[in-house]
């Protein structure tokens, strides 16, 4: 799948050829490029950069300086080059865009982990991800410290607010029943059911389901309802989540927060290549 996804932006920029760097530079040129960190983060996406430019000229040596998941300072190396130059200014951007995605939500991750290490609760990415790159960014959530949440729609039921309605308008009230026939359709696999209220969360409770959603409650209900739940179900928390607020919901007792913020709004880290 990332083999791909390298394929196909190198097809979106290289498109019938690197004319700029095809016009001046000599096929013979070789030298040294280095790949530089502008800013405090956490790195994320070096194997995927290292792949661009193998496809663009498998005779490229590249060499990761630090490993996925380190933090890493201004001015530092982060990986070295060598090779035909033309090879290296045809997949710099590409790889750069990759990194440079990556490493600005494994930052903004850590950010947030390193808010709620002291309860031991987990950050969670959701499906608010770039089309295509779902792979990619939540890979870049785990190298920040987080833990990934459901790929798709495939892999976890959740039973959300609209889902409810239309059970409901089937002539079935309780959510114990719709919990029921997703077992039954699809045994094995997780179900999570939101809820927006304490009562909700009672109704949720006796349909026993592996994870319940507080859905955009304030902290002293969150903690109502982790004392309801004692335990039966594992929490999460959701809904406008900021570095501000985490570490006040954190310590409410939920398992997990999930935050769409950390791959639909992490702003992308500042690297650059520069040849030597």
């Amino acid at each position: 799948m990332v083999k791909d996804l390298i394929r196909r932006a190198l097809e979106e920029d290289v498109g019938s050829g690197d004319v700029t760097t095809l016009s001046v530079v000599p096929e013979s040129s070789r030298g040294r490029a280095v790949i530089l960190s502008r800013g405090h983060y956490v790195v994320s996406g070096l194997d995927v950069a290292a792949a661009v430019f193998a496809t663009v000229d498998p005779s490229l040596q590249c060499r990761c300086l630090c490993t996925d998941g380190d933090g890493v300072k201004p001015d530092q190396p982060l990986m070295t080059l060598e090779g035909g130059i033309r090879g290296i200014l045809t997949g710099e951007r590409t790889a750069l865009n990759f990194m440079q995605r990556m490493t600005g939500i494994a930052s903004r991750t850590r950010e947030f982990s390193d808010k709620v290490k002291p309860y031991g609760t987990r950050i969670l990415d959701t499906r608010k991800t770039t089309p295509t790159l779902r792979i990619l960014e939540k890979y870049a959530v785990s190298c920040g410290g987080g833990t990934n949440h459901r790929m798709g729609l495939y892999d976890m039921v959740l039973i959300k607010d609209n889902h409810r309605r239309l059970w409901q308008a089937a002539g079935i009230s309780n959510l114990q029943g719709a919990v029921a026939a997703a077992r039954e359709k699809f045994p094995g696999i997780p179900v999570e059911v939101e809820v927006e209220s304490e009562a909700e969360l009672r109704d949720a409770l006796r349909a026993a389901p592996e994870w319940i959603m507080l859905d955009n409650m304030e902290p002293v209900r969150m903690r109502e309802c982790v004392s309801i739940c004692a335990g039966r179900a594992k929490l999460e928390a959701s809904g406008g989540v900021t570095l501000a607020t985490v570490e006040s919901i954190a310590a409410t007792g939920v398992d997990a927060i999930s935050i769409g913020g950390l791959t639909h709004s992490s702003p992308a880290a500042d690297l650059s290549l520069e040849l030597d």
